[in-house]
């Protein structure tokens, strides 16, 4: 069976850069006013956006600017992560975001020689590649973009002034980001690949090389703030559909019951962890849960179990992804009385799903739809938007959730 994937490529010929990436992505079809609104859930003030057509080399794109109203606020990697985490954002946005900035923590950790958790991203913390990163994790999910392909890249060349003081380009922070990445070579003398650029591909990529078979149904060009003569300052980005293998329904399911769309994801490998319990005050547990997700657990859950003895006892399971699985490891030795914690890999299938707009009586409402094999199998409104509508309008919770499903299920 076949099914068509919306593809992405970013032909990165003129290097990549946070406020070109969203350029492309609003030269694309990504809504200004949409993105303005999504990015008031996050804490951030005096800010303007700016979205106006220029060109380069004669060539038409979208300048996307970010005009700020106060000083840059040096923040930490950790400030970061918890203002995402703490936002309204949709999880898909969230998720996308909290990887993108990781990549970029690690590099700088490995630069300036000091933990992730205290790395300060100066130009990189500041509101406008905040909103780089955040927007564009925005613009990949409201275009429905689920796949992504990207060039070899070019990295310039010569020297560019920093917070801290002269550098050579690529940035120390660019290069390690990219190690692993092909490159091009490149005559400009200048910054083409910024960290945020960098990061930013790297996180979205699933490879690097030519243009993969895909049916184009449109092109969007990011237009850079320098003017080259070398070569047009323009991200193009290039959006289409391409036929992939839909996987057959599997056989063996294993321990966590679903399937999972595209084989990337079966690819990764997912950790177990457990650990029984006997001997610790109930109360902590709300806190251990908290810190587990705070430090990107899958998911944390609590089973009542008799050990030996017919004592009574908690067994806690923690799933990981393998990069997460010795950081966890360290919060429920620190945090729980446990002396010994089983650990095992194991595989996740998961449906193929998107979040879809659904206008009811009540508002409009987003609806995550799961489907297998392209046949409508799950429809959850979103929680958040049903809680929220039904304070405003002062109706029970379940009629607004009811309502989302009913107008879904009649639409489809």
């Amino acid at each position: 069976m076949i099914t068509q994937i919306k593809t992405a490529y970013f032909d990165c010929f003129s290097g990549i850069s946070g406020d070109m990436t969203l350029g492309a992505l609003i030269d694309l079809g990504l809504n200004l006013n949409t993105l303005k609104k999504e990015l008031k859930k996050l804490p951030l003030k005096n800010y303007k956006l700016s979205a106006k057509k220029g060109e380069r080399h004669f060539i038409a794109g979208t300048n996307f600017t970010v005009n700020i109203g106060e000083a840059h606020n040096h923040r930490t990697y950790l400030d970061i992560k918890r203002m995402i985490e703490k936002s309204r954002l949709k999880l898909p946005v969230k998720d996308l975001s909290l990887k993108i900035f990781k990549t970029l923590a690690e590099a700088e950790a490995k630069v300036h020689n000091c933990k992730v958790e205290n790395v300060h991203f100066h130009e990189v913390g500041a509101v406008d590649s905040i909103i780089d990163i955040v927007g564009t994790a925005i613009g990949i999910n409201e275009l429905g973009i689920e796949k992504v392909y990207s060039s070899p890249l070019p990295l310039g060349g010569g020297t560019i002034k920093t917070s801290h003081g002269i550098m050579p380009v690529p940035a120390p922070a660019t290069i390690e980001i990219l190690k692993g990445v092909p490159i091009q070579p490149s005559y400009v003398k200048g910054e083409i690949v910024t960290p945020t650029g960098a990061a930013i591909i790297k996180t979205l990529a699933h490879s690097f090389g030519e243009m993969p078979q895909m049916n184009i149904l449109k092109t969007g060009y990011g237009v850079g703030d320098k003017d080259f003569k070398e070569v047009p300052n323009l991200l193009r980005v290039i959006m289409g559909k391409n036929n992939h293998p839909l996987i057959p329904p599997l056989k063996k399911v294993g321990r966590v019951g679903f399937f999972e769309h595209g084989v990337k994801g079966q690819e990764k490998k997912l950790i177990m962890l457990e650990t029984n319990i006997d001997d610790m005050n109930p109360q902590i547990y709300e806190y251990v849960i908290e810190r587990l997700f705070d430090a990107r657990a899958l998911d944390v859950f609590l089973t009542p179990i008799q050990m030996k003895k017919n004592r009574p006892a908690i067994l806690l399971n923690c799933l990981c992804e393998e990069e997460q699985k010795d950081k966890l490891l360290e919060i429920i030795f620190k945090e729980t009385t446990s002396i010994g914690i089983r650990a095992y890999p194991i595989e996740r299938y998961c449906l193929d799903r998107n979040i879809q707009k659904v206008s009811t009586k009540y508002g409009r409402i987003s609806v995550k739809v799961s489907k297998l094999n392209g046949e409508i199998v799950n429809i959850q409104p979103e929680y958040e938007d049903c809680q929220r509508i039904a304070k405003e309008k002062q109706a029970p919770l379940k009629e607004v959730w009811i309502e989302a499903i009913r107008i879904k299920k009649f639409k489809s």
